[in-house]
């Protein structure tokens, strides 16, 4: 069996790239924090697919948590390993930074950065002993060119950007290509709160993008016939930064 994580799997881009695996053929691990009725009507989604898969919950920030279920998983199918790696667990916490407290600074960088280093880190090993592997983090418009109001969340992306040019250089003898998904403005409860209307109007492609619009690329990046990208970025934005 090909076995595949998703962090932040239960709602939005991640339940559109755990279907899109389940179509791929994997079996896929459902990774959540705290919504149990989203992931598991995600992992009904992945069965409906035709595919099965695992809820695995932990929070990707939290150190302890990450190693022991992932350590658990390791025991129940010693044999086997993740060959795919979607780093997409993120929160917005928005404010300008001269009124943003510090707990809102620290939480949105621990999920998305040590949250990747988290996970990454402990499936990377068996990627490379096996000589194949794809990592693909969820970055963002707002990493690669800084939005007002985000800077924190602008900070944590930026630095999956970073992250993932260096590890790519690091791995890329061992088959094991690493790659960042920037998405724009995607139709997820990640946009609540924000104008719409307005935003349609910055956008060239004069829409927002769809969950499963980033999912297909998400897939494209896992799969054997993308072995030779590795270390890219790849813009989904309808046009608004290029």
């Amino acid at each position: 069996m090909k076995y595949a994580l998703v962090t932040g799997g239960s709602r939005g881009i991640g339940r559109a790239v755990c279907i899109k695996l389940a179509r791929m053929g994997y079996q896929v691990l459902v990774n959540y924090a705290s919504r149990t009725d989203e992931a598991e009507k995600t992992l009904q989604l992945v069965r409906e697919a035709g595919q099965d898969g695992e809820l695995l919950k932990f929070d990707v920030s939290d150190r302890k948590q990450v190693c022991e279920a992932l350590e658990a998983w390791e025991e129940r199918h010693p044999d086997e390993y993740i060959e795919v790696l979607v780093n997409n667990a993120g929160i917005r916490r928005d404010n300008i930074l001269a009124l943003m407290p510090e707990e809102d600074w620290h939480r949105v960088l621990d999920i998305t950065l040590n949250g990747f280093y988290n996970v990454t880190q402990a499936l990377l090993q068996p990627m490379m002993f096996r000589k194949y592997g794809r990592i693909i983090n969820m970055a963002s418009v707002s990493g690669l060119k800084g939005l007002s109001g985000q800077t924190n969340y602008s900070a944590a992306k930026g630095g999956i950007i970073a992250a993932t040019k260096a590890l790519a250089q690091e791995v890329a003898r061992k088959n094991v290509t690493v790659n960042a998904v920037a998405p724009g403005f995607i139709r997820t409860d990640m946009v609540d709160g924000l104008d719409e209307a307005a935003l349609k109007k910055t956008i060239p492609a004069n829409r927002f993008g769809t969950p499963e619009e980033v999912a297909e690329l998400v897939g494209f990046l896992a799969s054997p016939e993308a072995g030779y990208i590795t270390g890219n970025v790849v813009s989904i934005n309808g046009g608004l930064y290029t």
